[in-house]
């Protein structure tokens, strides 16, 4: 891909006299919207409660993680067969199939007589989320305006914030009705949310209707040449590890045994961290489709590895608190650019399903192996190190994204008027 060209699917026109990344959503969209509501919601009922629901089984700590974390291996498994699924099948049935497996695995759990049951339902589960999570970015990609992708990736975000804050409340007081009823409403969510995207979502992408036609899906090696999506797996992977894994694993801990605070503190970290991820993806997504996709990567990461690694060094809970709210602005600024980036790369006219996999996979990796290698390092080292680490992680990733290229293309302007008498 050269480095001034743009994919055949981005040459959409932009209506007159509007601003570039004030176009209006596509109706397809808002539906996207919802759906990743729905979805988000309905994982936050069963999070707070799946470790409690797996200790009823009389099994031990440990045991009750790795219910967890077979969700995510599994996904990592998955990954590759949800791309080919995507271009053999499309984008859609993939969504939906994908959120029925996940809605058959959260009800099979409800019912689940012992762990080892727990544990294969749940493993199937991890691999229709894999399928839905891959689909849901395939379809944003294709139905997105090109000027407008950082916005559209700004609101996907913040309606899955919406629900992952909201889920965990609601799940909280339906536990009081029994551990097992929240995974049944998780799967009635989803069964409205794959209904909602079956038929509300168009049958014809947008750019095949604008464009008449689609091209080949895009090969993996043909993206690996793009400097920017390299840099993209890198940040990816690196978002993974500190955002997804050591601040669901490793910040609870610190909160506890190195500050000394209650358990309460562990959530009020995750509270702010949410609170700054939600204040900046209120207009992070809007620089990005102005700015350009680097500065706000670059932003992003800078900004949460450094405060990232400042939770390590931290003594009493404000700044513990202050450090985690930064890294939850850091967050927010890098998301949506980062997904418009990969989007760029891809197009509008072309599956990206096998590209989109390998994408997810990296975040997959980095929340496994980053509390791994985090824990393993505050257990011979410090937390100073393992937060160090992470870091570095985030600011090595922020140096790929300075070599790489700018993906976003401003859009022309259009012509003036000529001017009368």
């Amino acid at each position: 891909m050269s480095k001034s060209s743009r994919t055949p699917g981005d040459a959409r026109p932009v209506a007159a006299n509007r601003p570039p990344g004030r176009t209006r959503l596509p109706r397809d969209i808002k539906v996207m919207l919802v759906a990743a509501f729905l979805i988000a919601i309905g994982f936050g009922l069963v999070a707070p409660v799946l470790p409690q629901f797996a200790t009823t089984f009389d099994v031990g700590a440990t045991a009750a993680a790795v219910i967890v974390s077979i969700f995510a291996f599994m996904r990592l498994v998955f990954a590759p067969a949800g791309g080919a699924l995507i271009v053999r099948l499309g984008e859609r049935p993939v969504y939906v199939a994908g959120l029925l497996i996940v809605a058959a695995s959260a009800a099979a759990s409800a019912f689940a007589q012992d762990y080892w049951q727990l544990l294969v339902f749940r493993g199937l589960g991890g691999a229709g989320s894999v399928m839905f999570t891959v689909a849901s970015m395939a379809l944003v990609v294709r139905l997105a305006p090109p000027e407008s992708r950082g916005r559209v990736s700004g609101a996907y975000a913040s309606a899955f914030l919406i629900g992952n804050v909201c889920g965990p409340i609601v799940g909280g007081l339906l536990a009081g009705f029994g551990l097992r009823v929240p995974f049944l409403v998780y799967a009635a969510a989803l069964v409205v949310a794959a209904l909602v995207v079956q038929t509300q979502l168009s049958h014809v992408p947008a750019a095949a209707r604008d464009a008449g036609a689609t091209a080949p899906a895009m090969e993996l090696r043909e993206a690996l040449r793009d400097s920017a999506y390299r840099a993209g797996l890198f940040s990816s992977f690196a978002n993974g590890w500190a955002t997804f894994g050591v601040r669901m694993a490793t910040v609870p801990l610190f909160a506890v045994a190195a500050l000394g605070a209650g358990p309460e503190s562990a959530g009020w970290a995750l509270a702010v961290f949410a609170g700054g991820n939600a204040a900046a993806l209120t207009f992070s997504g809007r620089l990005a489709d102005s700015l350009g996709r680097k500065p706000l990567m670059l932003a992003g990461l800078l900004v949460t590895g450094t405060a990232t690694a400042a939770i390590g060094f931290t003594h009493d809970l404000p700044w513990f608190l202050l450090a985690s709210a930064v890294a939850g602005i850091g967050s927010g600024l890098l998301g949506p650019a980062q997904q418009a980036a990969i989007a760029d790369v891809i197009g509008n006219k072309r599956s990206g399903g096998r590209v989109l996999a390998l994408f997810q996979m990296t975040a997959d990796s980095g929340a496994i192996i980053g509390p791994v290698v985090a824990g393993l390092l505050a257990d011979q080292l410090g937390y100073p190190w393992a937060f160090g680490v992470t870091g570095g992680v985030l600011i090595t990733a922020a140096v790929g994204w300075l070599l790489a290229r700018e993906t976003f293309r401003r859009p022309a302007a259009s012509p003036a008027p000529p001017a009368l008498g």
